[in-house]
């Protein structure tokens, strides 16, 4: 089969069961042996950090909340099939009776790219202080003190932050996960 005529479609599900559907989607791929018409099934999804109990967490985001992308060629009963999958509410674009609508090359590119800088983009944390702020430090040792930040080290992911300790500034080298603005 010719793999110029496989497009990529947007099939709509129901929110927050998005990679539910995509297992649903690969299962039915497999058993009716239909991986010739369907390359593809993807979500695209957002890596978020998270701060926990002074702990980072990473976790997935769904970028596009109730949405998954297939690349498929929808020809004979493979429409029919991927609608009957549970969760899937329908394809996108599709008027009520009609075909599904591919989605336009720019789009895909639109999409997939934002797909790939979102995987590569190393945890790029803005940093969210200026020297000379008061934060207070939320973990370590030092959990309740409030500081001013002395100095700021990008590439360590580091503040100096001055500290009065019983009546004496102490400088104490903190994460930016230690410490919270105070507002």
């Amino acid at each position: 089969m010719a793999e110029s005529v496989k497009k990529w479609y947007v099939v709509r599900a129901i929110g927050g069961q998005e990679n539910k559907v995509k297992n649903y989607i690969e299962n039915e791929i497999s058993r009716l042996n239909l991986g010739d018409y369907i390359d593809e099934v993807l979500v695209p999804t957002e890596k978020v950090i998270q701060v926990r109990d002074g702990k980072k967490i990473n976790k997935e985001r769904v970028y596009f909340p109730g949405y998954i992308m297939v690349k498929a060629n929808l020809s004979g009963e493979i429409p029919h099939t991927i609608k009957s999958v549970p969760g899937v509410i329908g394809f996108l674009g599709e008027v009520k009776g009609g075909d599904p609508v591919p989605l336009r090359k720019s789009e895909v590119n639109r999409m997939l790219g934002k797909v790939d800088e979102l995987a590569i983009q190393n945890e790029n944390v803005v940093i969210p202080y200026v020297i000379g702020e008061t934060v207070k430090v939320v973990d370590g040792p030092f959990n309740g003190f409030d500081g001013t930040i002395e100095k700021i080290n990008e590439e360590k992911r580091k503040l100096e932050v001055m500290v009065k300790i019983f009546g004496r500034k102490t400088p104490l080298e903190l994460s930016y996960m230690q410490v919270e603005k105070i507002s």
